[in-house]
């Protein structure tokens, strides 16, 4: 089994060469999507904590209660504001509000390309390093539960599998990378999986 350091040092390597962009569309060939579309943009962060098997992914299950995505498994993120200096503050703001992730405790590793989602955002991926443990503190009413994914289960491109749904009349197929009794899918699980092909690169 690798050892953190390892982990790292490929996480470290994807940073500065990053896979292409992805889309909740790359599936969807037939989908045509609307000229001069404006998406807004959104970061999240791809924290990793080190345990006494390698790196973890911390991730959460957004709340069942919320309008959009209820009971989604996402990153820790959201759409910048007026007060954030670019997607890396957005991410780190958005990761202490939710899991109660204090900035100063992240390092940050380097942003993945830009990833288009259904909804309308331009999400920028920030991969980070948590530097010491911390106990996440879910944020009321926005997140249900917060959990941890092995690296070797993220980065292993046979892990995902392509499903489908109805959606707006016709199929539309999407990755998923289940974890126990969590549903990684849609948006998560595709930039997941761009970083699971980069790593195996």
């Amino acid at each position: 089994m690798a050892t953190a350091a390892e982990q790292l040092a490929r996480l470290r390597r994807l940073a500065a060469n990053p896979p292409p962009a992805s889309s909740d569309f790359d599936l969807n060939s037939d989908i045509a999507l609307p000229e001069g579309r404006r998406l807004r943009p959104a970061a999240v962060l791809v924290p990793f904590c080190e345990g006494p098997h390698g790196l973890s992914l911390i991730l959460t299950k957004r709340a069942s209660s919320l309008k959009h995505h209820p009971g989604q498994i996402a990153f820790p993120g959201g759409k910048l504001d007026g007060t954030d200096d670019g997607p890396v503050a957005a991410a780190l703001r958005e990761a202490e509000e939710e899991i109660a992730l204090e900035r100063d405790n992240v390092e940050v590793l380097g942003l993945l390309a830009a990833h288009e989602t259904v909804t309308g955002f331009l999400v920028t991926p920030v991969i980070a390093r948590v530097r010491d443990a911390f106990t996440p503190i879910p944020e009321p009413g926005e997140v249900e539960e917060v959990f941890s994914v092995p690296f070797s289960h993220i980065a292993d491109p046979a892990r995902y599998q392509v499903q489908w749904r109805i959606w707006r009349g016709r199929r539309r197929f999407y990755y998923t990378a289940p974890y126990g009794p969590y549903y990684i899918w849609g948006a998560t699980a595709r930039i997941l999986r761009g970083m699971a092909e980069g790593l195996a690169g």
